[in-house]
């Protein structure tokens, strides 16, 4: 039952490698996507955490209500 079950994951993990890393009409991937997209997801969250910060010390929102 083990090698059953370790074969299918193997091939789900195959499977979803294959997809993630297939290119499309354009030449892109998904994965060549998230790389492109990372470095600005990365920045958003440095930003969110500054304002949390701001938040808990000084118990002031950062944010203005419209």
């Amino acid at each position: 039952m083990g090698l059953l079950k370790t074969a299918l994951i193997g091939a789900a993990v195959y499977g979803a490698i294959k997809y993630v890393t297939k290119k499309d009409v354009n030449g892109r991937s998904i994965v060549d996507d998230l790389q492109d997209k990372a470095p600005e997801w990365v920045n958003k969250a440095k930003q969110f955490k500054e304002d949390l910060e701001v938040k808990y010390k000084t118990g002031e929102t950062p944010y203005t209500e419209v």
